[in-house]
């Protein structure tokens, strides 16, 4: 029990656990007494115990002080006032009930218990095997002086000794195990520790790993095609843009944008950009459907979502045979969902090489990072749908500027009307 516990809090949890056991059982305790005298006082009218039902009361409101009040104070006065009551009670049922002639009585021995379960209290748990002797010496010497005033017989009470050893062995396993949990709580909070830095490697690198697929890997392969001659101006601005991206360290944080700008307008967020790009490097990118959606995305699941559908589109340009796509964005109250859309040859994902990492890394893993899904629909010769899932900001309505926008982006060239067609 003390393993799952900070090691600041382990002691006072345990030590206010075994105190309110021991309270409870003292309380029934002597709640089985009062209900003991009463029903010899309605049975036997004649016999005087309304003292020792009267010595009960202070034990009991002193009980309720001590559970409340954990102190040296309020324990002591338990003691002091309890041996007094059990004096008082034991005289009592000593002298008037005829069948109780001995010390040992287990009914002269409820009250005893009582005292013994004083163990539990007080601010230090090391003094609680203390407390429990003081306990049962208190309730012994109560008991013995009235039975040596009542000419009973002396005897050694078993059932009080046997109370006092468990609540001392209980007391004193749970210092033991206190100490062994101390001992070993630096281990366990290590072992979180490294378990938390493996976890946050691993997802810097699968960051990496998509970054470094999404702008070497795509620029060494732009070049693999390009015409001989010079280096196109526009994939050179690439080139350098990503480059200072990577030696700036900006991919260690997924949003880097401007929240209020990814929620006032379209053509600032990130998603624009990532179409508009796909655009210049010569795809016919056509977007459907409300794009006022993505402004109820938070800023790292904005920024996600642009690298993705930017893959997507990437995987388009290379691998499906055709020069047009299409982005469906769909939005609602909970969720934003983006599909991209082309009538390409198509692939089995199944049978993709484990060395490809685009749809791997760049889409599914980044998607799943931010909380979101990713399902692929795709067979050879029908082309390919992906459908990204993200939830919304709670809370956050859509940017202004938005609106239900059929064939919004731009087309490959100028004063297309394509816009506007169908392109699954």
């Amino acid at each position: 029990m003390l393993l799952g516990l900070p090691s600041h809090l382990a002691p006072q949890s345990s030590g206010r656990a075994i105190a309110r056991s021991c309270h409870a059982i003292a309380t029934v305790l002597l709640i089985a007494a009062t209900v003991l005298l009463i029903s010899v006082q309605l049975t036997r009218p004649s016999l005087i115990l309304w003292p020792a039902l009267l010595a009960l009361i202070p034990m009991l409101a002193l009980l309720v002080i001590v559970e409340r009040v954990r102190s040296t104070v309020s324990t002591i006065a338990y003691l002091v006032i309890g041996g007094a009551a059990v004096y008082v009670y034991a005289v009592t049922v000593l002298s008037q009930i005829d069948v109780v002639r001995s010390s040992d009585a287990f009914s002269v021995s409820l009250p005893k218990l009582a005292l013994v379960m004083v163990g539990g209290s007080g601010l230090y748990a090391r003094r609680g095997p203390l407390w429990a002797t003081c306990g049962l010496l208190a309730g012994e010497l109560a008991t013995q002086i009235a039975t040596f005033q009542t000419g009973s017989q002396h005897k050694v009470d078993v059932t009080t000794l046997l109370g006092y050893l468990l609540i001392v062995a209980t007391m004193g396993g749970s210092l033991v195990a206190r100490d062994r949990a101390r001992r070993f709580q630096p281990n366990l909070h290590l072992a979180a520790r490294d378990e938390k830095v493996s976890s946050l490697r691993h997802e810097i690198e699968q960051q990496a790993s998509a970054l470094v697929h999404d702008t070497v890997l795509s620029h060494l392969a732009a070049i693999s095609i390009a015409k001989p001659g010079p280096l196109d101006p526009e994939l050179a601005r690439a080139m350098q843009r990503d480059l200072e991206a990577l030696i700036g360290q900006e991919w260690l944080h997924e949003a880097d944008g401007d929240a209020a700008s990814l929620r006032g307008d379209w053509e600032a967020g990130e998603l624009y950009r990532a179409v508009d790009r796909a655009i210049e490097q010569g795809l016919d990118v056509v977007v459907t459907g409300d794009v006022s959606a993505v402004g109820r995305l938070d800023p790292v699941r904005s920024k996600a979502l642009a690298l993705a559908v930017a893959q997507c589109l990437a995987n388009v340009l290379k691998h499906s045979g055709v020069d047009r796509a299409e982005v469906v964005i769909i939005g609602s109250d909970s969720d934003v969902s983006v599909m991209v859309i082309d009538n390409g040859v198509g692939f089995t994902e199944s049978e993709t090489p484990g060395d490809r990492l685009g749809v791997k890394n760049s889409i599914r893993a980044r998607i799943t990072r931010v909380g979101g899904t990713v399902q692929i629909w795709s067979s050879p010769g029908s082309g390919t749908s992906v459908m990204i899932g993200l939830p919304a900001e709670a809370g956050v309505s859509a940017g202004a500027a938005g609106g239900s926008a059929a064939g919004s982006a731009r087309g490959s060239a100028a004063g297309d009307d394509r816009g506007s067609e169908d392109a699954a």
